[in-house]
């Protein structure tokens, strides 16, 4: 059960009264908790603060593997969305997945992760997508920090919540939201060249992020029609002040030579 905007997928926000405790809550700019600690695919207790401070920024799900539909939706739908972009995650990035589901253990973490690497087909990522469970509060406390509300509900037999990842800065403030269970590379490469702060792309990147901003009605990047505008009008003016120089230089060169000529010869 969730949030969600595919066909197909279950679409709560008509029915608000339905799904109370379910939900996002924006906090755009607030510092998740780094201190917190999970079990990775391998057994391993970390700290969820390795995985920042690291120059990149990090990629957040919250899911439980055991999820009858959407986890399994947002999951391909980010695989599908990394696989666009040509930023490989443990290079330029970092993904974290976390499950919210307490009974569920490092084994099965470890296969979800194998799965995914796999249908993702870049053996080079390999740990830069890191897959893990929490026995404990200690997921409730990051989801309470990003605003993630979802709740066990007991007569579906499955946990209600919402489709969305975080991206965050590498200092771990959250950066933004994207919604659904389709996340377009577009939109996975600038909220990640936004979080990043100038850390990684081009400039080709930069001046693309120049030309985008994010739409809270859309839930996706859409062009800035002022900054393109901007944008083309300096390309305009530099392009007229080249021509203008070029035209210049040869004029000068001309009168040069002429002068330089004989005084019989130019007549």
């Amino acid at each position: 059960m969730g949030l969600a905007t595919a066909p197909g997928a279950q679409v709560v926000q008509e029915s608000p009264a339905a799904f109370d405790g379910m939900g996002v809550e924006e906090r755009l700019g607030d510092t998740i908790p780094l201190d917190l600690t999970f079990i990775d695919d391998l057994g391993r207790q970390v700290r969820l603060g390795d995985y920042f401070h690291q120059g990149k920024p990090v990629i957040l799900s919250l899911v439980y593997y055991n999820c009858p539909m959407l986890c399994n939706l947002i999951l391909n739908g980010l695989s599908d969305g990394m696989k666009g972009v040509d930023f490989v995650a443990g290079n330029e990035y970092q993904v974290v997945t976390i499950s919210f589901n307490p009974l569920e253990t490092a084994e099965l973490a470890s296969a979800k992760r194998a799965n995914y690497l796999n249908e993702l087909g870049r053996p080079e990522v390999d740990r830069g997508w890191a897959f893990h469970v929490s026995p404990d509060d200690q997921v409730k406390r990051l989801a309470d920090a990003v605003g993630f509300q979802y709740y066990w509900d007991d007569e579906r037999q499955e946990y209600a919540h919402p489709s969305a990842v975080f991206v965050l800065t590498e200092d771990g403030r959250l950066s933004r939201y994207l919604y659904g269970i389709a996340f377009q590379p577009r939109d996975v490469r600038l909220a990640l060249l936004e979080a990043a702060e100038g850390k990684i792309g081009t400039t080709i990147d930069k001046l693309l992020l120049y030309c985008f901003h994010y739409d809270p009605d859309a839930r996706g990047y859409v062009v800035f029609a002022g900054n393109v505008m901007r944008l083309g009008g300096v390309a305009t003016v530099l392009v007229l002040g080249g021509m203008i120089g070029v035209l210049w230089f040869g004029d000068r060169r001309k009168s040069r030579r002429l002068e330089q000529m004989p005084h019989a010869v130019r007549h």
